[in-house]
């Protein structure tokens, strides 16, 4: 299915030095980022006191937040956790304050006016009853290894995607890919230190999603480039790269698209609980599509791809009808 058609190739490649400048300062300031600002981490990887807690009826998540508000720990993340009668709250580590400490005072502001039956840990009686069922501390030990494995995650995603498209096309495919789709990670990661956005397991997972969303739109791009290179025999290599991501636009809207649209749901009716997962997925799909096409595209160009690296000449059965075959 196509929306639209274009009579004549779009010259991508007339300003693939433009595209990669932009997309180099881009990555600069990512970096830049990285390295001077840092990564806000959340609780996930800074620790922090986790509390689980039992409403008799169910529990209105506005309230619950406005209450943890006013102890003034900064980030909390308050949401349902299992049944509308569960809520999970997490609160950062406060220093000079102990995790029973912490937990008393997230109780105490969470029951309000209600009597306190400290030897049952509730609050209230009746359909104002509130119970705190488990409240557990995660240190920033955890959190290290948390981090560590996310980026051995990250690492071994990398050297699959590598694997599989130098088998299936060709090394200088599997470089281009990979530099494009490293250069949305860092991208992403700059944004997230460089407004200091809360960086938690959430934002983590979307990352790795869109390492291996990015690389779909590549593999798409690069098959259309193969399968160009046997059609177009008399095209430039230029001409061949401008044809095949011409061709790819519509389903690039279409699939780009409808992607986006269910993100942006996420992003605006989700809560403060989807919010940074989102927003990760967000700008990983905006720059996906540029990196796929502006970026992959023009590098596989310069590494020197060319006919002969993706379609081999047949062999003749017969050795004496080889001279009748055309390089």
């Amino acid at each position: 299915m196509e929306f639209f058609r274009f009579q004549r190739d779009l010259p991508f490649m007339k300003y693939a030095l433009t595209f990669n400048v932009i997309s180099v300062i881009t990555f600069l300031f990512a970096v830049w980022a990285l390295a001077f600002r840092g990564l806000n981490f959340g609780i996930d990887f800074a620790g922090g006191t986790v509390a689980e807690i039992r409403f008799a009826q169910p529990a209105n998540v506005t309230e619950v937040r406005k209450a943890v508000e006013t102890l003034g720990t900064g980030e909390a993340f308050v949401q349902n956790f299992g049944t509308p009668n569960d809520i999970l709250v997490r609160l950062p580590i406060i220093q000079g304050v102990t995790n029973a400490q912490t937990s008393e005072r997230l109780f105490t502001a969470i029951c309000g006016a209600r009597p306190l039956n400290e030897a049952k840990n509730a609050c209230g009686d009746g359909a104002d009853r509130i119970e705190l069922k488990r409240v557990e501390f995660v240190g920033p030990q955890v959190g290290r290894e948390l981090f560590e494995s996310g980026a051995l995650a990250l690492v071994l995603v990398i050297v699959g995607i590598m694997a599989y498209l130098s088998l299936r096309f060709e090394w200088r495919f599997a470089v281009a890919a990979i530099l494009a789709n490293l250069h949305d990670v860092v991208i992403i990661l700059g944004l997230f230190a460089f407004f200091q956005w809360e960086f938690n397991l959430p934002v983590l997972a979307a990352t790795l999603a869109i390492l291996g969303y990015s690389v779909n739109e590549s593999v798409v791009i690069a098959d259309r480039i193969r399968e160009n290179f046997r059609k177009m025999r008399k095209a430039s290599v230029e001409q061949i790269i401008d044809n095949a991501i011409t061709s790819t636009i519509s389903r690039t809207v279409i699939t780009h698209g409808s992607t986006q649209i269910m993100v942006l749901s996420m992003l605006i009716f989700g809560g403060e609980t989807l919010f940074y997962f989102a927003l990760a997925l967000t700008i990983g799909i905006l720059f996906g599509i540029y990196s796929s096409v502006l970026v992959m595209a023009p590098l596989v160009r310069w590494l020197g791809v060319s006919r002969e690296n993706l379609v081999k000449p047949e062999r003749p059965k017969d050795p004496l009808e080889a001279e009748k075959i055309l390089p």
